[in-house]
């Protein structure tokens, strides 16, 4: 297998060049990131051929890798809702800009593209669970501006299954649902955690400050272990003729919790750890208003849970990691690599950690 990893440095990219190059080292992979950090430790590997940099300055070096591969996947994208209410513009201009033209080539080229979706495609739609082919896909009115992310996805869901129909693009799309694990965002001592919920959550546990959440916390989210969703993408990539045209959530259905006890149970597991900063025991979960955490463009969705009946039916995939355990996963992780041996000791916001 040869394949067009566009976004290895990322979450989702880093993770699945460390899944391969472990269970399938022969396979070829061709890499694009502004940044390697999470994949250092592998590029040295004999197949693995990275270029640093970003879509719009490396269209060429992305064409011409083209005839050599078997399937591309386009993993660069903004996916942090804070941005979609401060910078609408840039998150299009990536989201879908920019990939549209690698979508573009794969048309033009004859190329499977395997393309991340997202959950937020289904806006607020008020299914039970999310199905692939029959759920609506329902947003918000446009001056609520978080709604440019799930927009600029389902948009290019339309384009991908347009050129699939009239212009015989291959593909298969899939929509992870809160995939989290330890490198999923960027976290420090004295910056904290800079992305989504987790990291942002944990990075004002350790720093012993309030974890604040919109409205009053009963928002619900089905989270999904980075080890579990990959076992999914590895095998739509290992199967990528037999699932053309298929759009696939990937998403742990029983692992559906409302944020305020995501923010609870989290913190109980880091407090749990016999290496926890002592910080940790004075962080509190705090509601704030959703315009004063991230203004008035901003809106929530209540729910949202997947039905993986067809994932688990033609990719033959069960999620299996209950969220108790993958976030136990992660506090240790970051526990390790940011407080090492030193137990229970004060912690001040002036040390100095590598990310």
């Amino acid at each position: 297998m040869r394949l067009l990893i566009i976004g290895i440095g990322g979450f989702i990219g880093s993770s699945l060049t460390e899944r391969i190059v472990s269970q399938r080292p022969d396979w070829k992979i061709y890499g694009l990131d502004p940044c390697f950090e999470k994949i250092t430790h592998l590029q040295t590997h004999p197949n693995l051929f990275l270029q640093k940099g970003t879509m719009a300055d490396n269209q060429d070096w992305m064409k011409a890798q083209l005839p050599h591969v078997d399937a591309v996947l386009p993993l660069a994208a903004i996916a942090n809702p804070e941005l979609y209410v401060k910078d609408p513009l840039r998150v299009f201009k990536l989201d879908f800009e920019e990939n549209l033209q690698i979508i573009r080539d794969c048309v033009a080229f004859k190329k499977h593209v395997i393309f991340p979706s997202t959950s937020e495609v289904y806006g607020m739609c008020t299914d039970e669970a999310y199905n692939e082919d029959t759920s609506l896909l329902t947003t918000g009115p446009i001056h609520k501006e978080r709604w440019i992310y799930a927009s600029s996805k389902q948009l290019l869901d339309r384009l991908i299954y347009a050129y699939g129909k009239h212009e015989g693009l291959s593909y298969t799309l899939f929509r992870p649902f809160n995939w989290i694990g330890a490198k999923l965002d960027h976290l420090t001592l004295e910056g904290g955690g800079q992305g989504r919920s987790l990291v942002q959550f944990l990075g004002h546990i350790f720093q012993g400050k309030d974890i604040l959440i919109t409205g009053d916390g009963t928002q619900r989210r089905s989270f999904t272990d980075i080890d579990d969703a990959l076992d999914a993408l590895m095998a739509i990539i290992e199967n990528y003729k037999g699932v053309s045209g298929q759009v696939f959530n990937i998403g742990n259905p029983q692992n559906d919790i409302s944020i305020k006890d995501y923010a609870e149970k989290l913190k109980s597991i880091v407090l749990a750890h016999p290496n926890a900063p002592q910080e940790a025991a004075k962080s509190h979960v705090r509601l704030v208003a959703p315009e004063k955490l991230f203004g008035a463009a901003y809106q929530d969705v209540q729910r949202r849970v997947p039905s993986i009946q067809k994932a688990q039916q033609k990719l033959h995939w069960q999620p299996e990691t209950p969220l108790a355990k993958t976030l136990e996963k992660i506090v240790a992780y970051h526990i390790e690599r940011l407080f090492g041996d030193n137990t229970k000791k004060d912690h001040t916001k002036g040390s100095t950690h590598a990310a």
